[in-house]
């Protein structure tokens, strides 16, 4: 058995040549993938992407990435695609096709067909001189210099360099079209990335009898009792539906430091004027950077008459995931 050095020695290889091989691909990003972009670009349908074996895995990823980032693409298994797949592809629609040999016999297959549809084909192979790359309309090099595999026939660093690659064209495409992060977010509803991009304040505000609230005449001990049993650190003032200031637990510590009588003097007398407020429909991330940026932790939602209708603290947004 290896001993553990001989592990990390050649973990360490494997790193160092892949990462070798991604550099390759900085050359290789010239007039040809200009082209691949524009073609890409100017389509009225879809990329579809295809590839076998490890080259399928990999294509499987770029044309998620690609659907995401606002280029829609699917891939297509070339097996599939002889047995009936080949009906999903279009005349408006542009083939990437993944070989690092450029002679994969699933792929090859394709290309009478892909003629005949008259699709374009954008091949890209480790092989300019392949079949694959010869039959395509335009050719993007992936070649690297040799795999990580010590054996030097496992796809490792050539797939490593394709995946890059794949990355390159999408991101050209994103920023090409103006893909923006509300678009992103359109495409990502689920997760932590959906919940930082779409959740509204709205979703998480406390409202309507959870929404601590007192008048300007209210004694701080009353305040402190309201603040207390909505458990958010803090309460509105409010005169005639319009928001005057808020009183929070900074506010009640400055008042014992004055030594004033809590059972005594009024809540206005210490509350926070001009507080920091969003309106009703706010991104829940702009909530965020509201309070980060003035260093808060508490938020007073108002409507368009600036009338209060909800608050809510940091707590809330952590819960929420959007922290």
């Amino acid at each position: 058995m290896p001993k553990n050095p001989t592990f990390v020695e050649l973990a360490r290889a494997v790193i160092k040549i892949e990462s070798e091989a991604v550099s390759e691909m900085y050359h290789q990003i010239d007039d040809t993938f200009v082209k691949a972009c524009n073609l890409l670009l100017n389509i009225s349908g879809k990329i579809v992407v295809v590839g076998m074996g490890k080259s399928g895995h990999i294509g499987g990823k770029i044309a998620a990435t690609l659907a995401s980032t606002g280029s829609p693409a699917f891939f297509v298994h070339p097996g599939e695609a002889s047995h009936g797949d080949l009906g999903m592809i279009s005349s408006n629609d542009v083939i990437l096709a993944l070989s690092n040999s450029g002679a994969t016999d699933e792929v090859i297959r394709l290309l009478p067909v892909i003629k005949r549809k008259g699709v374009p084909l954008i091949a890209m192979t480790g092989n300019p001189s392949s079949k694959l790359a010869l039959h395509s309309n335009i050719h993007i090099n992936v070649a690297v210099t040799k795999e990580a595999c010590p054996l030097g026939l496992a796809p490792t660093a050539s797939t490593t360099a394709t995946l890059a690659m794949g990355d390159a064209l999408a991101i050209a495409l994103l920023d090409a079209r103006g893909f923006t992060a509300d678009d992103f977010a359109l495409s990502h509803p689920g997760g932590s990335l959906g919940r930082k991009l779409l959740l509204v304040i709205d979703e998480l505000m406390h409202s309507g009898d959870n929404l601590p609230q007192v008048n300007s005449d209210t004694l701080i001990s009353d305040a402190v009792l309201e603040m207390t049993s909505k458990r958010l650190g803090m309460t509105t003032i409010v005169e005639n539906n319009q928001l005057l200031g808020i009183f929070t637990d900074g506010d009640l510590r400055r008042a014992i430091e004055n030594q004033l009588d809590l059972n005594q003097t009024q809540v206005n007398k210490v509350m926070t004027t001009n507080c920091k407020t969003l309106q009703l429909g706010t991104l829940a991330a702009e909530a965020v950077k509201m309070m980060q940026d003035h260093a808060i932790s508490q938020l007073v939602v108002v409507d368009e008459n600036h009338r209060p209708v909800g608050a809510l603290n940091m707590h809330d947004l952590l819960i929420a995931g959007v922290v």
